[in-house]
């Protein structure tokens, strides 16, 4: 899996890395088909922004969460991906069920 971190107008700490890296190790444990994640902190002027973009196979997810400190928002922003990668999960079981069903009824 690619992993990028970036900042625009704030410098990456080793302690920002070491506290998005700990919440990338909870995805990966959820799913192992995720292909990419690119990470972007901004600063403008107080708001504390972190973003995501994770690309899943076949797939590709999106979150963002805004708020006064940067640890807060990358967990909100964390938080909002492991739902998203959830619910993406539950709708390919739902499909694969789906046509299994489909076989066993019409073939």
């Amino acid at each position: 899996m690619q992993f990028q971190l970036s900042g625009q107008q704030i410098d990456v700490t080793a302690a920002l890395r070491d506290h998005v890296t700990a919440k990338l190790d909870r995805l990966t444990r959820l799913d192992d088909r995720i292909v990419s994640l690119n990470v972007v902190l901004s600063v403008n002027k107080l708001q504390q922004r972190a973003e995501a973009t994770m690309n899943v196979t076949g797939n590709s997810l999106h979150a963002e969460a805004t708020g006064t400190d940067m640890y807060a928002s990358i967990d909100i922003m964390f938080d909002k991906l492991v739902n998203q990668l959830r619910r993406y999960r539950e709708k390919l079981c739902d499909k694969h069920q789906r046509e299994v069903r489909e076989v066993r009824q019409y073939g």
